[in-house]
Protein backbone atom coordinates (compact mmCIF):
# COMPACT_ATOMS: atom_id res chain seq x y z
CA UNK A 1 0.00 0.00 0.00
CA UNK A 2 1.27 3.50 -0.44
CA UNK A 3 2.60 5.68 2.00
CA UNK A 4 -0.13 8.37 2.67
CA UNK A 5 0.82 11.80 3.58
CA UNK A 6 -2.53 12.78 4.47
CA UNK A 7 -5.48 10.47 5.20
CA UNK A 8 -8.93 11.47 5.83
CA UNK A 9 -11.47 8.33 7.29
CA UNK A 10 -15.57 9.28 7.58
CA UNK A 11 -14.79 12.93 8.79
CA UNK A 12 -17.89 14.09 10.08
CA UNK A 13 -18.64 18.32 11.47
CA UNK A 14 -21.79 19.45 13.45
CA UNK A 15 -23.09 22.64 14.00
CA UNK A 16 -26.44 23.77 15.20
CA UNK A 17 -28.20 26.65 13.75
CA UNK A 18 -30.55 28.13 16.14
CA UNK A 19 -31.52 28.22 19.68
CA UNK A 20 -31.08 24.99 21.88
CA UNK A 21 -34.69 24.33 22.06
CA UNK A 22 -35.67 26.06 18.45
CA UNK A 23 -32.29 25.02 16.93
CA UNK A 24 -30.77 22.02 14.62
CA UNK A 25 -27.90 20.32 14.13
CA UNK A 26 -26.45 20.60 10.31
CA UNK A 27 -23.58 18.16 9.45
CA UNK A 28 -21.32 20.46 7.58
CA UNK A 29 -19.05 17.51 6.47
CA UNK A 30 -20.61 14.11 6.46
CA UNK A 31 -18.70 11.14 6.05
CA UNK A 32 -15.80 12.54 3.92
CA UNK A 33 -12.78 10.25 3.09
CA UNK A 34 -9.73 11.98 1.11
CA UNK A 35 -6.06 10.06 1.14
CA UNK A 36 -2.96 12.34 -0.35
CA UNK A 37 -0.17 10.42 -0.99
CA UNK A 38 3.16 11.06 0.24
CA UNK A 39 4.82 9.30 -2.75
CA UNK A 40 5.00 12.48 -4.97
CA UNK A 41 3.69 16.42 -4.41
CA UNK A 42 -0.07 16.65 -5.32
CA UNK A 43 -2.41 19.45 -6.06
CA UNK A 44 -5.58 18.23 -4.62
CA UNK A 45 -8.57 21.00 -5.35
CA UNK A 46 -11.86 20.64 -3.05
CA UNK A 47 -14.55 22.16 -5.23
CA UNK A 48 -18.07 23.60 -4.46
CA UNK A 49 -20.44 26.42 -4.37
CA UNK A 50 -20.19 28.25 -1.03
CA UNK A 51 -21.68 26.38 1.82
CA UNK A 52 -20.83 23.06 0.65
CA UNK A 53 -18.36 22.00 3.94
CA UNK A 54 -15.15 22.92 2.06
CA UNK A 55 -13.58 25.52 4.48
CA UNK A 56 -14.99 22.96 7.09
CA UNK A 57 -13.61 20.02 6.17
CA UNK A 58 -9.95 22.40 5.71
CA UNK A 59 -10.21 24.16 9.11
CA UNK A 60 -10.27 20.42 10.68
CA UNK A 61 -7.22 19.58 8.78
CA UNK A 62 -6.02 22.77 10.31
CA UNK A 63 -6.79 21.36 13.59
CA UNK A 64 -8.68 24.81 13.76
CA UNK A 65 -12.38 22.73 14.38
CA UNK A 66 -12.65 19.54 16.19
CA UNK A 67 -14.00 16.54 14.48
CA UNK A 68 -17.19 14.65 15.47
CA UNK A 69 -16.57 11.98 14.02
CA UNK A 70 -14.24 9.70 11.77
CA UNK A 71 -10.06 10.40 11.74
CA UNK A 72 -7.12 12.33 10.27
CA UNK A 73 -3.93 10.80 9.90
CA UNK A 74 -0.83 12.72 8.93
CA UNK A 75 2.38 10.76 7.82
CA UNK A 76 0.45 8.10 9.60
CA UNK A 77 0.12 10.07 13.47
CA UNK A 78 -3.47 10.51 14.17
CA UNK A 79 -4.53 13.53 15.25
CA UNK A 80 -6.67 12.32 18.19
CA UNK A 81 -3.07 10.96 19.57
CA UNK A 82 -2.78 13.80 22.06
CA UNK A 83 0.61 12.32 23.31
CA UNK A 84 2.34 12.10 19.98
CA UNK A 85 0.85 15.84 18.67
CA UNK A 86 4.01 18.17 18.87
CA UNK A 87 2.21 21.89 18.05
CA UNK A 88 5.36 23.33 17.06
CA UNK A 89 6.27 20.39 14.59
CA UNK A 90 2.53 20.85 13.26
CA UNK A 91 2.95 24.13 12.97
CA UNK A 92 6.00 23.35 10.22
CA UNK A 93 4.70 20.64 8.63
CA UNK A 94 1.42 22.14 7.54
CA UNK A 95 0.97 25.70 6.77
CA UNK A 96 -1.99 27.73 5.76
CA UNK A 97 -3.08 30.91 2.80
CA UNK A 98 -6.04 32.41 3.42
CA UNK A 99 -8.75 34.29 1.11
CA UNK A 100 -7.94 37.98 2.20
CA UNK A 101 -4.00 38.64 2.55
CA UNK A 102 -5.09 42.00 4.59
CA UNK A 103 -6.69 39.93 7.14
CA UNK A 104 -3.62 37.78 7.36
CA UNK A 105 -1.54 40.79 8.26
CA UNK A 106 -1.91 43.78 11.16
CA UNK A 107 -1.95 47.16 9.31
CA UNK A 108 0.27 47.95 12.71
CA UNK A 109 3.43 45.75 12.02
CA UNK A 110 5.81 45.56 9.80
CA UNK A 111 4.74 42.80 7.03
CA UNK A 112 8.72 41.26 7.49
CA UNK A 113 8.43 40.93 11.28
CA UNK A 114 6.05 38.12 10.93
CA UNK A 115 8.68 36.40 8.17
CA UNK A 116 11.01 36.29 11.10
CA UNK A 117 8.80 35.61 14.15
CA UNK A 118 7.88 32.75 11.73
CA UNK A 119 11.66 31.43 10.82
CA UNK A 120 13.01 32.21 14.62
CA UNK A 121 10.44 30.93 16.82
CA UNK A 122 9.62 27.72 14.89
CA UNK A 123 13.40 27.07 15.11
CA UNK A 124 13.95 27.02 11.51
CA UNK A 125 16.68 29.40 11.64
CA UNK A 126 19.23 30.33 14.75
CA UNK A 127 20.06 33.65 13.98
CA UNK A 128 18.89 36.51 12.76
CA UNK A 129 21.77 36.50 9.86
CA UNK A 130 20.25 33.27 8.93
CA UNK A 131 16.98 34.39 9.00
CA UNK A 132 17.59 37.21 6.86
CA UNK A 133 19.25 34.54 4.14
CA UNK A 134 16.16 32.28 3.79
CA UNK A 135 13.49 34.92 4.16
CA UNK A 136 15.37 36.49 0.67
CA UNK A 137 15.67 33.64 -0.59
CA UNK A 138 11.62 32.77 -0.36
CA UNK A 139 10.51 35.95 -1.21
CA UNK A 140 12.59 35.61 -4.42
CA UNK A 141 11.09 32.36 -5.20
CA UNK A 142 7.78 34.05 -4.92
CA UNK A 143 8.89 36.97 -7.25
CA UNK A 144 9.86 39.16 -4.30
CA UNK A 145 13.00 39.88 -2.03
CA UNK A 146 13.86 41.57 1.20
CA UNK A 147 14.46 44.66 -0.16
CA UNK A 148 11.41 44.96 -1.52
CA UNK A 149 9.49 44.05 1.51
CA UNK A 150 11.11 44.87 4.55
CA UNK A 151 9.93 48.17 6.70
CA UNK A 152 6.69 48.06 4.64
CA UNK A 153 3.13 48.04 6.03
CA UNK A 154 0.11 45.15 4.31
CA UNK A 155 -1.45 48.67 3.21
CA UNK A 156 1.61 49.59 1.10
CA UNK A 157 1.58 46.27 -1.29
CA UNK A 158 -1.16 45.24 -3.67
CA UNK A 159 -3.63 42.52 -2.64
CA UNK A 160 -0.93 40.19 -5.46
CA UNK A 161 1.86 40.92 -3.82
CA UNK A 162 0.89 40.49 -0.02
CA UNK A 163 -0.84 37.04 -0.84
CA UNK A 164 2.60 36.32 -2.43
CA UNK A 165 4.38 37.60 1.15
CA UNK A 166 1.81 35.08 2.91
CA UNK A 167 2.89 32.34 0.68
CA UNK A 168 6.57 32.78 1.91
CA UNK A 169 5.80 33.05 5.22
CA UNK A 170 4.21 29.39 4.81
CA UNK A 171 6.78 27.90 2.74
CA UNK A 172 9.36 29.36 5.46
CA UNK A 173 8.89 25.93 7.43
CA UNK A 174 9.53 23.54 4.55
CA UNK A 175 5.94 22.42 5.12
CA UNK A 176 4.38 18.94 3.99
CA UNK A 177 1.41 20.21 3.12
CA UNK A 178 -0.35 23.72 2.45
CA UNK A 179 -3.86 24.55 2.94
CA UNK A 180 -4.75 27.46 0.43
CA UNK A 181 -8.59 28.55 0.83
CA UNK A 182 -9.83 30.43 -1.79
CA UNK A 183 -6.33 32.00 -2.40
CA UNK A 184 -7.18 34.15 -5.17
CA UNK A 185 -10.32 34.96 -4.60
CA UNK A 186 -9.90 38.53 -2.91
CA UNK A 187 -6.94 39.08 -5.97
CA UNK A 188 -7.73 40.96 -9.21
CA UNK A 189 -8.71 38.67 -12.19
CA UNK A 190 -5.61 40.34 -14.03
CA UNK A 191 -3.52 38.56 -11.42
CA UNK A 192 -5.30 35.28 -10.63
CA UNK A 193 -3.32 33.22 -13.29
CA UNK A 194 0.22 34.34 -11.51
CA UNK A 195 -0.41 32.83 -8.17
CA UNK A 196 -1.77 29.96 -9.62
CA UNK A 197 0.99 28.93 -12.22
CA UNK A 198 3.14 29.76 -8.73
CA UNK A 199 1.50 27.27 -7.01
CA UNK A 200 2.38 24.67 -9.82
CA UNK A 201 6.52 25.98 -9.44
CA UNK A 202 6.36 25.77 -6.20
CA UNK A 203 4.95 22.53 -5.71
CA UNK A 204 7.57 20.79 -8.05
CA UNK A 205 10.74 22.93 -6.14
CA UNK A 206 9.32 22.38 -2.36
CA UNK A 207 8.00 18.93 -3.46
CA UNK A 208 5.07 20.16 -0.97
CA UNK A 209 1.66 18.98 -1.66
CA UNK A 210 -1.48 21.62 -1.66
CA UNK A 211 -5.12 21.76 -0.91
CA UNK A 212 -6.58 23.92 -2.76
CA UNK A 213 -10.26 25.52 -2.19
CA UNK A 214 -11.82 27.07 -4.35
CA UNK A 215 -15.18 27.16 -6.59
CA UNK A 216 -13.21 28.90 -9.30
CA UNK A 217 -13.40 25.82 -11.74
CA UNK A 218 -11.09 27.18 -14.31
CA UNK A 219 -8.42 27.68 -11.80
CA UNK A 220 -9.30 24.36 -10.39
CA UNK A 221 -8.84 22.79 -13.96
CA UNK A 222 -5.89 24.47 -14.36
CA UNK A 223 -4.04 23.97 -11.07
CA UNK A 224 -4.61 20.57 -9.76
CA UNK A 225 -3.93 17.12 -10.05
CA UNK A 226 -6.94 15.70 -8.67
CA UNK A 227 -10.29 16.96 -7.69
CA UNK A 228 -12.92 16.64 -4.71
CA UNK A 229 -16.63 17.52 -5.43
CA UNK A 230 -18.44 17.98 -2.60
CA UNK A 231 -22.37 18.95 -2.01
CA UNK A 232 -24.11 19.67 1.09
CA UNK A 233 -20.99 17.81 3.39
CA UNK A 234 -20.61 15.39 1.46
CA UNK A 235 -17.83 14.31 -1.18
CA UNK A 236 -19.67 13.14 -4.27
CA UNK A 237 -17.03 12.65 -6.60
CA UNK A 238 -13.79 12.58 -6.62
CA UNK A 239 -10.81 11.58 -9.25
CA UNK A 240 -8.05 12.96 -11.51
CA UNK A 241 -8.97 16.78 -12.55
CA UNK A 242 -8.75 16.67 -16.59
CA UNK A 243 -11.33 13.03 -16.33
CA UNK A 244 -13.49 14.91 -13.88
CA UNK A 245 -14.03 18.45 -15.70
CA UNK A 246 -14.27 16.29 -19.42
CA UNK A 247 -16.03 13.49 -18.15
CA UNK A 248 -18.06 14.30 -15.03
CA UNK A 249 -19.49 11.30 -13.29
CA UNK A 250 -21.60 13.01 -11.08
CA UNK A 251 -24.96 14.97 -12.60
CA UNK A 252 -24.50 17.57 -9.89
CA UNK A 253 -20.54 18.15 -11.22
CA UNK A 254 -22.10 17.74 -14.86
CA UNK A 255 -24.19 20.79 -13.79
CA UNK A 256 -21.60 22.95 -12.43
CA UNK A 257 -19.57 22.25 -15.70
CA UNK A 258 -22.52 23.09 -17.81
CA UNK A 259 -22.30 26.92 -15.47
CA UNK A 260 -18.48 27.77 -16.30
CA UNK A 261 -18.15 30.13 -19.16
CA UNK A 262 -15.81 28.99 -22.63
CA UNK A 263 -14.55 30.80 -25.17
CA UNK A 264 -16.91 31.69 -27.68
CA UNK A 265 -19.47 29.61 -25.23
CA UNK A 266 -22.96 32.03 -23.89
CA UNK A 267 -24.25 31.18 -20.68
CA UNK A 268 -27.13 28.70 -20.49
CA UNK A 269 -30.17 30.16 -19.67
CA UNK A 270 -32.06 27.40 -18.13
CA UNK A 271 -28.67 26.29 -15.74
CA UNK A 272 -29.44 27.16 -12.16
CA UNK A 273 -27.07 26.26 -9.46
CA UNK A 274 -28.92 25.19 -6.63
CA UNK A 275 -29.34 27.64 -3.39
CA UNK A 276 -28.65 26.54 0.29
CA UNK A 277 -31.38 24.53 1.81
CA UNK A 278 -30.87 23.46 5.45
CA UNK A 279 -33.18 19.84 4.77
CA UNK A 280 -30.89 18.47 2.23
CA UNK A 281 -27.95 18.89 4.98
CA UNK A 282 -30.46 16.30 7.18
CA UNK A 283 -31.22 13.90 4.13
CA UNK A 284 -31.03 10.50 4.59
CA UNK A 285 -31.26 9.88 1.02
CA UNK A 286 -28.87 11.44 -1.93
CA UNK A 287 -28.86 14.84 -1.37
CA UNK A 288 -28.79 16.14 -4.40
CA UNK A 289 -32.13 13.66 -5.80
CA UNK A 290 -35.21 16.46 -5.27
CA UNK A 291 -32.80 18.69 -8.43
CA UNK A 292 -31.80 15.85 -10.08
CA UNK A 293 -32.89 14.60 -13.46
CA UNK A 294 -31.71 10.94 -13.01
CA UNK A 295 -33.17 10.30 -9.72
CA UNK A 296 -36.26 7.84 -8.92
CA UNK A 297 -37.51 6.34 -5.96
CA UNK A 298 -34.50 5.02 -4.81
CA UNK A 299 -32.30 7.84 -5.12
CA UNK A 300 -35.00 9.49 -2.94
CA UNK A 301 -34.99 6.87 -0.14
CA UNK A 302 -31.63 5.91 0.66
CA UNK A 303 -27.80 6.51 0.24
CA UNK A 304 -26.37 5.95 -2.71
CA UNK A 305 -23.16 3.83 -2.78
CA UNK A 306 -19.57 5.28 -3.26
CA UNK A 307 -19.00 3.49 -7.10
CA UNK A 308 -15.52 3.35 -8.07
CA UNK A 309 -14.93 3.70 -11.60
CA UNK A 310 -11.57 3.30 -11.98
CA UNK A 311 -8.15 2.89 -9.85
CA UNK A 312 -7.85 6.59 -9.44
CA UNK A 313 -12.04 7.63 -10.05
CA UNK A 314 -15.00 7.39 -7.37
CA UNK A 315 -18.24 8.89 -7.52
CA UNK A 316 -21.53 8.81 -5.07
CA UNK A 317 -24.30 7.67 -7.20
CA UNK A 318 -26.94 5.38 -8.22
CA UNK A 319 -26.46 6.04 -11.62
CA UNK A 320 -23.26 7.60 -12.33
CA UNK A 321 -22.81 9.18 -16.16
CA UNK A 322 -19.53 7.40 -16.49
CA UNK A 323 -19.65 3.74 -16.62
CA UNK A 324 -17.22 1.24 -14.00
CA UNK A 325 -14.24 0.07 -16.00
CA UNK A 326 -14.24 -3.33 -15.01
CA UNK A 327 -15.58 -5.78 -12.27
CA UNK A 328 -15.26 -2.94 -9.70
CA UNK A 329 -17.45 -3.34 -6.64
CA UNK A 330 -19.15 -0.36 -4.84
CA UNK A 331 -18.62 0.51 -1.62
CA UNK A 332 -22.00 0.36 1.10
Amino acid sequence: MAKQLLSITNLTKEFRIGGMLLGKKIRAVDNVSIDISAEEPTILAIVGESGCGKSTLCKMILRIYKPDGGSILLSGRDYADKRGYDKKQFRKDVQPIFQNPYESFSARKPVDSYLFNTALRLGIVKTHAEAEKLIDQTLRDVGLSLANVRGKYSAQFSGGELQRVSIARALLTRPKLIIADEPVAAIDASLKMNIVNLFKELKDKYKVSFIYITHDLSTAYYIADNIATLYRGVLIEYGPAKDIMDTPAHPYTHLLMTAIPRVGDKWQEDVALPDMEDKEYAATCCRFAARCPYADDRCKQTVPPMVQINEKRKVLCYYPLVQPEGDWVAEQ
